[in-house]
C-alpha cells in the first residue's frame, strides 16, 4: 500500500469537499439577496404578504400556510414543496400548476439553484402540522 499516495488523495479529497462547501456558502448567500430584492416585495420568511411567508417551505404541502388565502388551484394540487418542485415552480409557476395566481418567474437557472438553495436553510419556528407525516398523493412532474 502506498500511503502518501493515499494521503494525498485524502487530502485532495478534504480540498474538494471544502471547496463545495464554499460553493454552497455563496450559493446560499447570493440566493438570499435575490430573495431580498426580487421577492420580498410580496413574500416574507416570517409573516404572511401579498404571497405566503416561506420560513419552513421545504418539505410543506402547497397551498397549506396558516392564514393565507390560495388559488383553488394551488390548493387542490397536493404539491410537497421539494428541491426539484421548487425550481419548476420559479422557472414557470403556471406549467407547475395551472391556474396559480403567482406571475412572476425567475428566467435565470443560476439564479433559480440559488435561491431554492436560500429557501432550503428556512426552518420553521412553528410546530409542523404539514402533511409530511400524513399519506401523500405522488409528487407532480413536469
Amino acid at each position: 500500500m502506498h500511503v502518501p499516495g493515499l494521503a494525498r488523495g485524502l487530502v485532495l479529497l478534504g480540498c474538494w469537499f471544502g471547496m463545495a462547501g464554499a460553493v454552497h456558502a455563496e450559493s446560499v448567500e447570493r440566493g438570499r439577496a435575490l430573495y431580498e430584492t426580487r421577492c420580498s416585495a410580496c413574500h416574507s420568511v416570517e409573516i404572511n404578504r401579498t404571497g405566503p411567508l416561506h420560513a419552513g417551505v421545504l418539505g410543506r404541502r402547497a397551498g397549506s400556510v396558516e392564514g393565507f388565502t390560495y388559488s383553488n388551484a394551488l390548493t387542490a394540487s397536493q404539491l410537497l414543496w421539494t428541491r426539484e418542485n421548487l425550481l419548476a415552480w420559479l422557472k414557470d409557476p403556471e406549467a407547475l400548476i395551472p391556474g396559480q395566481l403567482m406571475f412572476l418567474n425567475v428566467p435565470d437557472e443560476r439564479d433559480r439553484e440559488d435561491v431554492v438553495s436560500y429557501l432550503m436553510t428556512l426552518k420553521s419556528d412553528k410546530p409542523s402540522s404539514s402533511p409530511q407525516n400524513s399519506n401523500p398523493k405522488p409528487e407532480n412532474k413536469q
